[in-house]
């Protein structure tokens, strides 16, 4: 039994890498480059290390390395993406998608 939850969770994790990485290359510009690797990436790393934090626990002895690691990654990549994209609006870096419509009802700044 345990050998089916860590196929199933190796199978997930490298399926969402490779989701994250294929959108990499995809997307046109930088700002839904940014999304791919961000999203997808963090939860295949995060299956990756879950199924090897389990596989290393069954000595005996609970395996943390990749649970700080794991805890690392998911606090890390949110921040170093929203950075990225504060630094590509400072400079002004202009994206393919249509800037959004304003309502009528919204009062504008």
């Amino acid at each position: 039994m345990p050998e089916i939850l860590l196929s199933i969770l190796i199978l997930v994790g490298a399926a969402f890498t490779f989701v994250g990485s294929l959108g990499l290359v995809r997307f046109r510009d930088f700002y839904t480059r940014l999304h791919g690797p961000t999203k997808a990436t963090t939860l295949g790393v995060g299956c990756l290390l879950a199924a090897s934090s389990i596989y290393f626990s069954f000595d005996g002895d609970l395996s943390l390395h990749e649970i700080l690691v794991a805890l690392f990654l998911f606090m890390t990549a949110p921040v170093s993406a929203h950075l990225l994209a504060k630094a590509a609006l400072h400079l002004k870096l202009r994206s393919l998608a249509p800037a959004p419509e304003e309502d009528a009802d919204t009062p504008s700044r």
